[in-house]
């Protein structure tokens, strides 16, 4: 009966829509533009600059990679819904973005975890720094990252498509993921919550202990050295990365653990903005203006750009 109920749901109406759409779409737009831009900045800085070529902006261009994709599973779709009278999904296409937001959440918690372990290596071990960090071992991670969160996001969409939906497919979010999946589900959703809650500790939980244990050790030595510029320059290196961790995780697990009771469909929306489209736009800055090596390679970039355009 389930699967006899699920073969009639062939769109879902997006009722996270409210009034105002036009200006919720130069909203949109000028966020989305502004996390391609920030982010394509980040990614040719590393790729032109020599003094960019190590393990910690190696990881960076691959979160800005991230950034760009989780902004583009979502956002276009959300701009062309808000020009129409209706805001709609077909329900192949709210599984493929489901996977694909899913994915990238996975492989972004992965690599934050591996970006902690990267500064810890360069602080606290620094003589075993090359080795530990070496190029093939920094492409086994990245790679392992991007695995670890499409093999996680698989298993939810696996999960989402034996879901049935009974009367008017309606979903109170703008674009689809499996909170608001489950939510709309008049079949039995135990499977995909135990998943769902599972992630949660494997998959969000751990990276993030990781995180913080590695920032320990960071912080035990960087205040063990005896030079105040050493302990400075570790701080600003650190500092752009701990907030985006800050940002990201604490976003993250509002958006996935809060309890029925404290559910309300423009809270729900809110916090997937800012999780999903807000911080994707936020980190190229953040890195950007914490960062001097960063900085530095964008005032060189565009000295030469000026001196090319002459």
């Amino acid at each position: 009966m389930a699967g006899e109920n699920q073969t009639h749901v062939t769109e879902f109406m997006l009722l996270g829509f409210s009034h105002g759409q036009p200006f919720l779409f130069v909203l949109f737009l000028a966020i989305y533009l502004a996390t391609l831009l920030g982010n394509s900045a980040i990614l040719t800085l590393v790729s032109l600059d020599p003094h960019l070529h190590s393990p910690m902006y190696f990881f960076l261009s691959h979160l800005s990679c991230l950034d760009i994709c989780y902004s583009s599973v979502t956002v276009p779709k959300i701009l062309a819904n808000t020009l129409r009278p209706q805001a709609t999904i077909s329900y192949r296409g709210c599984l493929a973005q489901m996977f694909f937001l899913m994915g990238c959440a996975g492989a972004e918690c992965a690599l934050l975890a591996v970006m902690a372990y990267d500064r810890y290596a360069a602080i606290c071990q620094p003589l075993h720094y090359t080795h530990a960090m070496s190029r093939g071992v920094c492409a086994a991670a990245a790679a392992s990252c991007w695995l670890w969160g499409m093999l996680d996001s698989a298993v939810h969409t696996l999960l989402a498509s034996r879901l049935s939906f009974c009367g008017a497919a309606q979903l109170q979010h703008i674009f689809c993921d499996v909170p608001p999946l489950l939510r709309a589900a008049c079949s039995n959703t135990r499977p995909s919550e135990v998943a769902l809650h599972a992630a949660s500790v494997f998959v969000g939980l751990s990276p993030f202990l990781l995180v913080v244990v590695s920032y320990l050790h960071i912080l035990a030595t960087v205040l063990g050295m005896p030079v105040a510029t050493g302990r400075h320059k570790a701080f600003s290196t650190c500092s752009a990365h701990l907030l985006t961790v800050a940002l990201y995780f604490v976003t993250a697990n509002l958006n996935y653990n809060r309890t029925s009771s404290s559910y309300s469909p423009a809270t729900d929306t809110l916090v997937s903005t800012l999780y999903c489209i807000v911080i994707p736009m936020l980190n190229p800055l953040i890195y950007s203006l914490r960062n001097q090596e960063v900085r530095g390679a964008l005032r060189k970039a565009v000295r030469g750009w000026g001196t090319w355009g002459c």
